[in-house]
Formats: structure tokens, C-alpha cells, sequence
């Protein structure tokens, strides 16, 4: 009997996951098993809501491997110790696996694919994570694209594969091996994470897929910039652990576009946000360097402030300006934020208060139950205006106009900054405008010692002083050229 071993990562699903089943395949009996990497355990950024996230999603996928025929083994980590020991106890032949893009899962696998290959087995990692490679698209130059729009071009008409199907029957499960329980997960951190955080789970991701294709598809080429209403599919921490797969999105998002022409349009501009998702981690392939320095070099020479008071209030949302405020909010209340709400908010912490992208890329990957490396940085540095694009220094959005046109009625604000609740729609952008008599009326007084601040920047000087620090750098990276 030949057995092999699938090693789970970010791919904790036993539907369409490309290792598990060609170890289905390739073997008589598959062997699956989650390392627990001490590298994210103890990793301070790491935030409750993606170690519950993980939790609920490992619960999840150890009874999806149960019904497969299968059982969970959870080992202590590091990979390269767990996993020859767990190649001498089953006598199998190789590890299976998918592959990560990032400097870290990749330092991770080299050394657990020496230490497999020194117990005379082998590791073999697949494509999995994407619907199309970073080998697979290049310029007419044959270079990486740095450029969204062509890039989603090449990337639309690009070959993408199908769903797999699930194994069936991975014949392990009565195998006697040592195996942490997952209540152990809960160890890692005290879970306080809010209860209206994302939930984990191939079951739950499977469930917001039905929902979404079931009617907000219909309008998400209208309603995906609303952050008032629940127009997106929310599926982008299922993606980062893997619950659910690009693929299996796609096929779906596409058997709506066979059976609704209509929603063509809606399903198109769905679609392109995997495309958007892609291209990011296409970056972090090709740029390694991105992690940890900006795209374009000549803005690692901006004149950054430390602004301790600023970072704070941004965090608590408490800036005065009420779409960034209820932004920060509902980051720390759900651990999700929506996107457009993101790009305001990194737009205010970088343009407005002029704090490194850094500081906000750390925030958010603690707090963010979906925080991944290469979609968090590439969003971070796009907003800053460092990284992939044209002409990044003329986007700083306004967080009024922002607001008027994203929340037009304040239904998000209020949600969010319950102070406001009773403010009228046409003040609710600019509470401060209001009469003693209008914050009288609404039971919301502006200012120090009263219910909601007044803003803690102008935004127009803090605008001009953004565009002098950008033209400042440029202008410096040209002298020392």
C-alpha cells in the first residue's frame, strides 16, 4: 500500500484542493496534517480574529477529512522537524503540498523540503492559491507586469484551470498517530475576538458563496463601492486561509454569467477583483523586496512623521472625520473592513496625518481576520502612492467627498459611530458645521469634552503638505541619481 502525506497550509479545504488530490491520486492512503507553525503563533501581529478564523476553519476541515475518509493529524511545529518524523511513523513516500508565495513559507518549504529529502522522501508542492501563475504572464518584453490594467487584460485571457474533485476516500482514518487536539489552537491566544468577526470554515465559505451569488452579484458593478450596503462577497479571509478556492469562485461567478446575461457586467467586474487579488501576489513573486521597502524606491526617501497622537486616534477612530472614524470601527468591532473603506482610511493615515504606510499595514494585519502579505501590502503601498501605478501622487482622497458619495445617507456612519445617530444626513460628513442649536438637537456636542471630536487635521493643508513630501522625495532620488 503506498501512502503519501498531504501537509495543509493555507488550503484548509478538502473541496478543489489541487496536493489533496493528486495525493488521492498518486496514492492508496493520504495521510493529512497541520503543522503548528510557531512562526505565526508567535508573531505579535498576528491578531484573535485570524487565530479563531483559523481555529473555527481547522474544526471544520477535520470533520470535511473525516467524512473523506480521512482524520487530521496536528503536529507541534517546525515543518522540517514534524514532518520526517510523521514520514517514519507512516512509511510514506513523499509529502504533498501547495505552494505560498511570501519570503517566509518560502524560506519555510526550503528547509522542510531538505529535511524531507535527507528522510529519503521528497516534497512536492502544486499551484493552487491562484488562477493564474507568476510565471505564466509577462510583457511583450518578457518582464512582470507592474501595471494593473494590462496585466488584466493578459490575465482575463489567460488559461485557467477547473475545479478538482474532492478525493474519495483517503484511508487514514483509523491510522493510531499522535495528534495535538485542536482545542490546543486555543492556547495561542486569549480569543476575544468580536462575535461578528468573519466566521472559519470550508462550510461557511461554501455559505457566503450561495449568498452572494444569490443576489449582491446582481448589483456589484453598482453597489461594490457602498460600504452602506452589503454589496461584496466577503469571501477574502476564506481566501487567505483557503476555506474556499479561486476556482471554485470563478466556476460559480461564471455559471451565473451562462444563466443570467443580464448580470454580465456584474459578474465581469466580480471576476476582476480575484484579477486585482492576483496581481498583488504576482508582485510579491517578482519583488520580494516589497515586504518590506516600497515599490518605487525613490519614496522610501519621504520625510515621514512619527505622529504617536495621530496613529492613536486613527486607530480608535476618533480623527473627527466620520467615514474614516467608522471605518477604523467596524475594522476593530468586525475584523473586517470594506474595501473602499480601507483605501479612505489608508488614505487619511498617509496623505492627512503623514505616518508611515508601515504603521497602518501592521495595524490592519493584526486586526484583520483576512490580512494577507501581499494583498495588505499592495494595498498599502497603492494608497500611499509608492507602489504599482502611473501617477500615484495625485490620489489623496478627501474624506468628506468620500464620504458624501460612498455613505451618501450616513447609514454607514451611524452604524459605526453611534454618536452620530441622530445627526441629519445633510450634516452628518461635517458635524462640525453644526449650530450649538443643531448639536443641542441631535445630542452630539463637538469638541474637547464633548461626544465626538472635531477634525484633528484640515485636510486641504495637510493635502498640499503630501504633495511637497512626494515632490520632495522625487526630487531627491533625482540628486542622488
Amino acid at each position: 500500500m503506498t501512502t503519501l502525506i498531504h501537509w495543509f497550509r493555507r488550503d484548509l479545504r478538502v473541496r478543489d484542493n489541487t496536493a489533496l488530490a493528486s495525493a488521492a491520486r498518486d496514492a492508496d492512503r493520504v495521510v493529512p496534517v497541520f503543522v503548528l507553525d510557531d512562526h505565526y503563533a508567535n508573531d505579535p501581529n498576528v491578531g484573535h480574529a485570524r487565530f479563531r478564523f483559523l481555529r473555527e476553519s481547522l474544526e471544520a476541515l477535520s470533520a470535511g477529512l473525516s467524512a473523506a475518509g480521512g482524520r487530521l493529524v496536528i503536529r507541534p511545529g517546525p515543518a522540517a522537524r514534524a514532518l520526517p518524523e510523521l514520514l517514519r511513523e507512516t512509511a510514506a513516500s513523499g509529502v504533498y503540498a501547495n505552494a505560498e508565495i511570501g519570503p517566509y513559507p518560502e524560506r519555510r518549504d526550503r528547509d522542510a523540503g531538505d529535511a524531507i529529502a535527507a528522510a529519503g522522501a521528497r516534497l512536492r508542492l502544486f499551484p493552487d492559491a491562484l488562477l493564474v501563475e507568476p510565471d505564466a504572464l509577462a510583457t511583450s518584453a518578457g518582464n512582470p507586469y507592474t501595471v494593473y490594467t494590462p496585466f488584466s487584460r493578459k490575465w482575463l485571457s489567460a488559461e485557467k484551470r477547473d475545479p478538482e474533485p474532492p478525493p474519495a476516500d483517503l484511508d487514514s482514518s483509523e491510522l493510531p498517530l499522535r495528534s495535538v487536539p485542536i482545542a490546543r489552537v486555543k492556547a495561542w491566544r486569549a480569543l476575544e475576538a468580536n462575535p461578528s468577526a468573519p466566521k472559519g470554515g470550508e462550510p461557511e465559505a461554501a455559505a457566503l458563496l450561495e449568498r452572494f451569488l444569490g443576489g449582491p452579484i446582481g448589483r456589484y458593478a453598482s453597489d461594490r463601492n457602498r460600504p452602506d450596503r452589503a454589496g461584496t462577497s466577503r469571501l477574502s479571509p476564506h481566501l487567505h486561509f483557503g476555506t474556499i478556492s479561486p476556482r471554485t469562485i470563478r466556476a460559480a461567478a461564471e455559471a451565473v454569467w451562462r444563466d443570467s446575461p443580464e448580470a454580465h457586467g456584474d459578474v465581469e467586474k466580480f471576476v476582476l477583483e480575484l484579477a486585482w487579488r492576483e496581481f498583488y501576489h504576482h508582485v510579491l513573486f517578482h519583488f520580494p523586496r516589497v515586504a518590506e521597502e516600497s515599490f518605487r524606491p525613490e519614496y522610501d526617501l519621504l520625510r515621514w512623521r512619527a505622529n504617536p497622537e495621530g496613529l492613536d486616534a486613527w486607530k480608535r477612530g476618533a480623527t473627527g472625520y466620520p467615514l474614516v472614524d467608522a471605518s477604523m470601527r467596524e475594522l476593530s468591532t468586525t475584523h473586517w473592513m470594506h474595501n473602499r473603506a480601507r483605501m479612505v482610511a489608508g488614505s487619511f493615515l498617509t496623505k492627512d496625518l503623514h505616518v508611515h504606510w508601515k504603521r497602518g499595514e501592521e495595524w490592519f494585519e493584526h486586526e484583520l481576520a483576512d490580512a494577507d502579505l501581499a494583498n495588505n501590502n499592495g494595498g498599502w503601498q497603492w494608497v500611499a502612492g509608492c507602489g504599482t501605478d502611473a501617477a500615484p501622487y495625485f490620489r489623496i482622497f478627501s474624506p468628506i467627498l468620500q464620504s458624501k458619495r460612498l455613505d451618501p445617507d450616513g447609514a454607514y456612519i451611524r452604524r459605526f459611530v453611534p454618536e452620530l445617530a441622530r445627526v441629519p444626513a445633510e450634516r452628518i460628513h461635517e458635524p462640525w458645521t453644526m449650530t450649538d442649536a443643531e448639536q443641542r438637537a441631535s445630542g452630539c456636542r463637538i469638541g474637547p469634552g464633548g461626544d465626538y471630536p472635531a477634525p484633528i487635521v484640515d485636510h486641504e493643508v495637510e493635502r498640499r503638505a503630501a504633495l511637497s513630501m512626494l515632490e520632495e522625495a522625487k526630487a531627491r532620488r533625482a540628486r542622488e541619481n
